[in-house]
């Protein structure tokens, strides 16, 4: 097959701003480096991150931290079995005074917004969430409201409780671009987080501040200038047919699927300091972009991704 491209470096200011996020949520979460560049290629991507793992490893302080690095709004839904539609994205009250109908903001009307064991509260309030996510606005009793154009999802659950769960449905999962697990420290960060007695260790310092929603902005653009060869979207496309006819797949990726695959692929080459992608793009976010919307037959889903990425040929490149 032909080749791609030659290597071309991204520019001095989106490094610098690259490495300075690394830099500071790396010291909010101790020994996962690699999990956080999964998190920062599904920001740059502008999509939306399904963690789903345990309590206590550190969801929370990830999702206020990645807010405080850019100077954005955090909000953050606790999601129960009594929550309302009307509670995430807001709604109108009559004004008594004026006579008029106010509208009160919900917290999706934020730049991150992190959704609190999400499989919690029912479909109904769940379902509340398809719009904001996939365009980026809500419509209230008929009008449109328009959300941060940044915004950005992180919602956790807890993979090993069922009682009093609702189980995301696929068209939920759908809309969301990776499902990651954070895991359990390694020994030494365990170690390195006994010893913190400060609790503004598990925080950015304000050396961050420096990056702003517009820089955040500025990345996610550039992520989506990346340029994707002819001969590695064919690639991309056969992966995604092979989900489709693998005879231990029951729902394979949908074409939203295949774009945010896209779109994940080009922010992970940004992270890698090149302007254009290569199949090794692709198979490095294969399985938690892929992993997060797959339904298949028992067996584990990242065994039967791993499957297809040996079995379909991918181009060369120099």
């Amino acid at each position: 097959m032909s080749a791609i491209h030659e290597p071309i470096s991204t520019s001095t200011n989106d490094k610098h701003s690259i490495d300075l996020l690394r830099s500071r949520l790396n010291q909010v979460l101790l020994g996962k480096a690699d999990r956080m560049e999964l998190v920062i290629a599904c920001l740059l991507a502008g999509g939306h991150l399904l963690l789903d793992d345990l309590p206590g490893l550190g969801k929370t302080t990830l999702a206020k931290a990645i807010a405080r690095c850019f100077g954005a709004k955090f909000a953050r839904i606790q999601c129960t079995p009594d929550l309302l539609p009307t509670d995430v994205t807001g709604f109108n009250m009559f004004n008594q005074k004026t006579r008029e109908f106010e509208f009160h903001h919900g917290p999706v009307f934020s730049d991150i917004l992190l959704a609190d064991e999400i499989n919690r509260t029912t479909p109904r309030t769940q379902s509340a969430l398809f719009e904001a996510m996939a365009e980026r606005q809500v419509t209230i009793d008929g009008e449109s409201r328009p959300l941060s154009p940044v915004f950005f999802v992180i919602a956790t659950q807890n993979p090993i409780e069922s009682h009093g769960a609702y189980p995301l449905p696929e068209a939920q999962l759908d809309r969301f671009s990776m499902k990651l697990e954070i895991g359990y420290p390694d020994r030494a960060a365990q170690i390195a987080i006994l010893n913190q007695v400060d609790s503004q260790h598990n925080s950015t310092s304000d050396s961050c501040e420096s990056l702003s929603l517009d820089t955040l902005q500025a990345l996610q653009n550039h992520a989506q200038g990346i340029r994707i060869a002819p001969a590695v979207q064919e690639y991309l496309v056969d992966l995604c047919e092979a989900t489709r006819n693998h005879e231990s797949v029951s729902l394979g990726l949908s074409p939203r699927g295949m774009l945010i695959w896209q779109r994940v692929a080009r922010a992970w080459a940004l992270l890698q300091n090149r302007d254009f992608v290569i199949p090794d793009d692709i198979k490095a976010v294969a399985i938690p972009v892929v992993g997060v919307r797959l339904i298949t037959r028992g067996q584990p889903a990242s065994s039967v991704i791993e499957s297809i990425l040996k079995e379909v040929e991918a181009p060369s490149y120099r």
